[in-house]
């Protein structure tokens, strides 16, 4: 089952999203504040002209002697609130705001009332025995009736504009999103493109770097920073090449300046009369030259000289265990097909003689077999021995650790076969397990990528 990434990895991935939320949210706060302006705007224009009419009407029926009627005017005087209970949309922020307005005009009213006209026919009919007037702001449903009571004298009814929010508002501003999106999101899009492709072919060549490999120096490309970086990174490349070089070059020397005094000193025991010491002596010169050839093998892994070749799998492992049967070692080999790789023999064939000269030192026995899966093919080491217990399975890998702590030669070398095993098996692309079994026996598994 796929898992869901809902967050971008790559840096353009990145910085879009960011923008695309940043523009969404400001256009977020923008639809806001044109709503709110919209909506103080159609309070304004629903308030202040009926205000202002009030004011006047008033001003008209004192001092001209021009009385309100229910039947003629914009300002009508009606015996009870017009405005049913039922079926009308108050609006109580335009009482409070018309209340405001009518007192700084020093008009003092009673109760208001307000309610938008339902869009069906009889109420039309209705609306105009109270007196609203304006039919044609009824039937596009943008009237709004506003009722004011004037203590002992009745109610005035006035009709307002009150305009419906429609679809074009939201339409354009999806359409200024859109514009915003594609004038900038689109050259943005493009900067972080070229800043990060020269960033992403720095990582490919960090991870295809191999010590040892000739490679071409990457060119320094992308803004002043970004071709900095590759520049420094080539240079470190060939300083990390040159100080291999130089382990190289050294190793070598140390190891042909260990191996000439060694072979003297086997030279020098075959001098010796007793039979048991310089039998003693030549395992001693012995183990020292593997324990050279263990040291010298691990320090000079991460450039091997061995060269990838095609090889028959199930044979190559045929032969180890071959060779250990003719020193009388008890080790079986099950049968299995030809199976072809591409890897390094003589790598290979170290890494599974350590495991099986671990497995006869601890284990007695050994069986080993070919597992051939889908993707990987598996090297399985099985032994008879009492295994390892589970919290020290990782230490075994670590270099000059052994778990017998006797030192002795008999029970084992000086803690490099495991670690040369995996670091073998690591460079092959592969990885290296081990399995207690279930009644006893341990299994040391090698996993080859096919």
């Amino acid at each position: 089952m796929t898992r869901f990434k809902p967050w971008p990895r790559s840096l353009a991935g990145q910085m879009a999203l960011l923008i695309a939320l940043a523009l969404f949210v400001a256009q977020v706060i923008n639809f806001g504040l044109i709503l709110r302006d919209r909506m103080e705007f159609r309070l304004a224009q629903a308030t202040r002209p009926v205000a202002t009419r009030i004011a006047d009407a008033f001003d008209r029926e004192a001092h001209a002697g021009r009385p309100l009627t229910p039947d003629r005017g914009r300002v009508r005087r009606v015996a009870a609130d017009p405005i049913p209970q039922a079926g009308y949309e108050r609006h109580p922020e335009v009482a409070v705001e018309l209340r405001r307005q009518l007192a700084e005009q020093g008009v003092r009213v009673g109760r208001i009332d307000t309610g938008l006209r339902p869009q069906s026919g009889r109420d039309y009919d209705d609306d105009d025995r109270h007196g609203a007037g304006n039919r044609r702001g009824d039937r596009d449903g943008t009237a709004l009736l506003i009722a004011v009571e004037q203590p002992g004298r009745g109610w005035l009814t006035v009709t307002a504009p009150w305009p419906q929010p429609g679809s074009r508002l939201l339409i354009a501003l999806l359409t200024q999103t859109a514009i915003l999106y594609i004038i900038v999101l689109l050259p943005v899009l493009w900067i972080v493109r070229r800043l990060s492709r020269p960033l992403r072919n720095l990582r490919f060549a960090a991870e295809r770097f191999r010590p040892g490999e000739p490679g071409t120096p990457m060119p320094a490309e992308g803004p002043d920073d970004v071709a900095a970086l590759i520049t420094a990174f080539n240079a470190l490349r060939l300083r990390v090449t040159g100080m291999l070089d130089e382990k190289d070059r050294m190793l070598g020397a140390i190891g042909h300046d260990l191996r000439t005094p060694l072979a003297a000193l086997r030279v020098r025991i075959e001098s010796v009369e007793d039979d048991t010491d310089r039998a003693r002596m030549i395992d001693t010169v012995a183990e020292m030259n593997r324990t050279l050839d263990d040291i010298l093998s691990l320090a000079r892994l991460g450039r091997p000289s061995e060269p990838l070749t095609d090889v028959d799998l199930a044979a190559l492992v045929d032969a180890v265990v071959e060779d250990f049967r003719d020193i009388g070692s008890d080790v079986s080999f099950v049968e299995t097909e030809r199976l072809r790789m591409h890897l390094r023999p003589s790598l290979i064939r170290r890494a599974v003689r350590n495991l099986i000269e671990n497995a006869i030192k601890y284990g007695v026995s050994a069986e080993v077999r070919v597992e051939a899966g889908a993707k990987t093919v598996a090297i399985v080491v099985a032994d008879q021995g009492p295994g390892i217990p589970e919290d020290r399975m990782g230490d075994v890998f670590d270099a000059f650790t052994r778990l017998e702590s006797s030192r002795n030669r008999e029970t084992g070398g000086i803690g490099l076969g495991l670690a040369l095993a995996r670091a073998i098996v690591r460079e092959a692309g592969g990885e290296i397990r081990l399995v207690n079994r279930v009644g006893g026996g341990l299994d040391a598994i090698i996993e080859l990528p096919r």
